[in-house]
């Protein structure tokens, strides 16, 4: 059975990618899917003095719980089984990472997330991914 990696962050464009990899799995009569949503880790100084490291960490997780919640929906709603994954860490690494250690097959996923620049043909994330997996990446708009 194929294994399927959907990183999501919230965004339309994930959205899109989950019912994109709903589709997938039936054609292919199933798959496992997993979803995924990174969090970079907070480098300031500033917030790691004033702030513990438990309350950051459930900082991680509340913010991965929320962008995953779309994601999940869609995945309920089909009734499509699903493994889900909140990770810290450099976004495009991570991804790359999971996708290796799970023997994921295809990774399919937005063209662009809900970063702060907008307009490009593809997000950094996704351009980043392209170059760092050696499986077939569906990219959705």
């Amino acid at each position: 059975m194929r294994t399927i990696l959907i990183p999501v962050d919230g965004s339309e464009s994930s959205g899109r990618a989950v019912k994109a990899a709903i589709k997938a799995a039936n054609e292919l009569g199933g798959a496992n899917l997993h979803i995924i949503t990174v969090h970079p880790p907070i480098v300031s100084g500033n917030v790691t003095r004033f702030f513990s490291a438990e309350a950051i960490n459930e900082y991680y997780q509340d913010e991965g719980r929320n962008a995953l919640l779309p994601a999940k929906a869609l995945l309920d709603e089909a009734g499509v089984a699903y493994q889900e994954k909140v990770a810290i860490g450099p976004v495009a690494i991570t991804i790359a990472d999971y996708a290796k250690k799970n023997q994921c097959d295809l990774i399919i996923m937005g063209t662009r997330g809900l970063g702060s620049v907008t307009g490009l043909v593809l997000g950094s994330v996704t351009t980043k991914v392209l170059s760092l997996v050696d499986i077939p990446v569906t990219l959705v708009k």
